[in-house]
């Protein structure tokens, strides 16, 4: 699988069991990366992409299911906010991270150690977000 994940320069994700941020354009991106390829998530990152609603109900390629890690075939792509991925690691064949480039406030963490486990940074690029003026994003294989 491909997974996705947005993060802050410590690596959180989530701060009270909320997303510490979003950004329309990073959403954008996203769903245009993922055009034509089975994408998932669960039910609460759906509310993310409230203003495609539409568009992801209506097609067969996304998939909202809180089993979704589990489900995900090779090449899916599942983008993630609020589980753990370490159990799924064997899975992952590209791990993509969207930086916020700040530090806020976070009690759950991306769980997957990169460097520790072998996964090798290939790409980063930086990029101008709707509510953010940094957002990089970095891609990483074994």
């Amino acid at each position: 699988m491909i997974l996705i994940t947005c993060v802050d320069n410590n690596m959180g994700m989530l701060f009270n069991h909320r997303r510490q941020s979003q950004d329309r354009t990073l959403r954008e991106r996203i769903l245009k990366s993922a055009s034509g390829k089975i994408f998932w998530m669960n039910h609460y990152s759906k509310k993310q992409f409230k203003d495609s609603e539409n568009y992801i109900n209506n097609s067969q390629n996304y998939n909202i299911d809180e089993h979704f890690l589990s489900k995900a075939a090779c090449n899916d792509i599942c983008f993630v906010e609020d589980c753990s991925v370490a159990a799924f690691e064997q899975k992952i064949k590209k791990i993509i991270l969207y930086k916020w480039n700040r530090d806020y406030p976070a009690d759950f963490y991306f769980d997957i150690p990169l460097s520790e486990h072998g996964w090798k940074l290939i790409s980063s690029e930086d990029f101008v977000g709707s509510s953010h003026d940094k957002i990089t994003e970095e891609i990483y294989v074994k």
